[in-house]
């Protein structure tokens, strides 16, 4: 009893100030916490644009996939696109599900990141936070210059 009443007193306080949040990792399947992290960027939809931030209310591109990630229990997702995109399983877009990533590349390498969604009115859409001056939103994707990652296992 005493162990208990002594458990509560610590875990109470850090439980009621929102730091003893438990590891998504816990209790959901590693397909769970993909589909977590695509839910965790669509709810930051409207949130701005600040380059280098990587929320809880401002975000660049790699930061919006960065903290979707972590807050799905993915806590070795890199912070950079770049580095994301290294760290990533690659798949083939045919094989993609939503809560894959699509990585922007032009000759100079990867350059930006989404989040992929699903497809709206025939066209892959992907959630991301754009650039200066805009805000996270979901978009078709743009180009034909982009692969697919994923953390899933297959």
């Amino acid at each position: 009893m005493r162990r208990l009443a002594a458990l509560v007193l610590v875990v109470l306080p850090l439980v009621l100030t929102g730091l003893a949040a438990a590891p998504a990792s816990a209790d959901l399947s590693r397909q769970e916490r993909v589909t977590k992290a695509k839910k965790v960027a669509l709810r930051q939809i409207g949130d701005r644009y600040r380059y280098g931030a990587e929320g809880p209310d401002r975000f660049d591109c790699s930061g919006l996939v960065w903290f979707s990630t972590h807050r799905a229990g993915f806590g070795k997702v890199p912070r950079t696109s770049a580095q994301q995109a290294r760290a990533m399983r690659h798949v083939k877009r045919s094989a993609m599900r939503p809560g894959d990533f699509v990585f922007f590349r032009n000759g100079g390498g990867v350059y930006h990141v989404g989040i992929y969604v699903g497809r709206r009115d025939g066209r892959r859409t992907i959630v991301h936070a754009p650039s200066t001056g805009q805000r996270v939103q979901r978009d078709p994707i743009w180009t034909d210059h982009w692969f697919a990652g994923t953390l899933r296992r297959r």
